[in-house]
């Protein structure tokens, strides 16, 4: 059974934003800005999102 494309893209915008808060809350541990944190896994989403839709991944 194939996944809809909108069960695909949730899938890829959750496994995306879970390994990219992981990294950004060890720097947040680190001293890092919590604001930032969030940015930083919010771009790192979006690139994850532009690179399975555009099929590279």
């Amino acid at each position: 059974m194939k996944a809809s494309p909108q069960s695909d893209l949730l899938n890829t915008i959750a496994i995306s934003a879970v390994g990219a808060g992981i990294v950004t809350s060890f720097a947040v541990s680190q001293g890092q800005s919590p604001l930032v944190a969030l940015l930083i896994t919010a771009i790192a989403t979006g690139f994850a999102v532009i690179c399975h839709r555009s099929g590279l991944v």
